[in-house]
This record gives C-alpha cells, sequence and structure tokens, in this order.
C-alpha cells in the first residue's frame, strides 16, 4: 500500500463519519425528534451547545462602554426604580418579591443571582438592550418608546449590587426619592440612614 493510500483510508474515514454524523443531526433535528417544549430538559450535548453560542456572540458584540461609574448611588438606585417600573420583576422577582408564577415555566430559569456576578457590565448591557432569540428574554431597546441607554446602564449598575441588596434595602430605595441614597434604618417617613445634612453617600453605606 502506497503512502497516499494510507493517509487517504483515514480521511476518507473521518469524511464518512462526518457524513453520517450530519444526517444524523438533520433527522434528529429537522425530523421532529427534538422536542422544543420548555418543561422538557435539553439533552446535555444541545444545552452545552446553544449555552457557547450565546456566550460566544455576546462577548463579540459586548463593546459599550458605561457612560458613568456603575458603583455611583444615585445610579444604582435609579437602577433599581427602572428595573421595577419596566417589569423585570415579573420574570426575575426582586429582593423581597417572588417573580411572577408563569416564570417557574421559563426555560431557561431567569435566576439573574446565577449569572450577574459572572458577566461583565457590557454584557449585561448588550443582553439587556437586544434581547435573546429562542429565550424569553425580549429587547428593551426596540420597545416604543425604547429605553433609553442611561437607564439601560443604571439598570447594570443595580443587577452589579444585586448579592448585596436585601429586601429591606430594596423596599426604601423604591420608596425614597431618587437621590436620598438607603442607607440601613433609612424607610419611608424616616430621616435616619438617609442623605440629609451629614452630606451625601459615595458609595452604599458609606458617605463623603
Amino acid at each position: 500500500m502506497t503512502l497516499s493510500m494510507k493517509i487517504l483510508r483515514p480521511l476518507a474515514l473521518i469524511g464518512l463519519l462526518a457524513i453520517l454524523g450530519g444526517a444524523g443531526a438533520a433527522t434528529f433535528f429537522f425530523g421532529g425528534f427534538f422536542n422544543v417544549a420548555a418543561n422538557h430538559p435539553d439533552p446535555n450535548i444541545v444545552n452545552w451547545a446553544l449555552v457557547q453560542v450565546r456566550k460566544a456572540s455576546i462577548t463579540r458584540r459586548a463593546t459599550d462602554r458605561s457612560p458613568g461609574s456603575l458603583e455611583d448611588p444615585d445610579m444604582v438606585q435609579a437602577g433599581s426604580v427602572a428595573y421595577t417600573k419596566n417589569g423585570c420583576i415579573n420574570c426575575h422577582g426582586e429582593p423581597g418579591v417572588q417573580s411572577a408564577k408563569f416564570s417557574e415555566g421559563l426555560n431557561p430559569p431567569p435566576d439573574l443571582r446565577k449569572v450577574v456576578t459572572d458577566r461583565r457590565p457590557e454584557e449585561l448591557f448588550w443582553v439587556i438592550k437586544n434581547g435573546i432569540k429562542m429565550s424569553a428574554m425580549p429587547s428593551f431597546g426596540t420597545d416604543d418608546p425604547p429605553l433609553r441607554d442611561k437607564q439601560i446602564w443604571a439598570i447594570v449598575a443595580f443587577l452589579k449590587k444585586l448579592s448585596s441588596v436585601s429586601d429591606e434595602n430594596f423596599k426604601a430605595w423604591n420608596e425614597t426619592p431618587l437621590g436620598g441614597h438607603w442607607e440601613s434604618g433609612c424607610g419611608p417617613r424616616r430621616t435616619s440612614g438617609c442623605e440629609h445634612s451629614t452630606g451625601p453617600i459615595t458609595t452604599l453605606g458609606e458617605r463623603r
């Protein structure tokens, strides 16, 4: 057997396996064997592929930068208010409030606390503005009127603080006028812990 034949035979085998694999995948997906029901878990390989494609697509496109500091208390508080007013709580819930009942049937489950710490702010901004195909995540950039970039960045600032926001924090933020930053003990009709004569708060729980 010549050297060229020794090389061609394994290549031909690889080609045959690729054709058979492609035919099998086409039969699986286009033949109706893939279950698109939301209450049916995807095969591990399909779930892995979808996650990798989603990550790669978002990473490539998430290039916008925040116009201000995401640590700004005004921005974080504004984000918590925008998060509530734009209906994010329906699917994702909020500190102290459960998400709507229908969200239990969403696939993938919209558990923000599992993803916001692992995602860059630029990626969170892109997802909120553009949404994600074949999921329940809508594009808030195509609302009528669309959600402004400044508001989306405020929501991102709030989400990056989500893991440290208690039920009481969130309630106080949404019941205190914007600019009246929350601190422990701050709430409706209470002055202790809110921004008053002692000066504005530069970070959560700290004053200048």
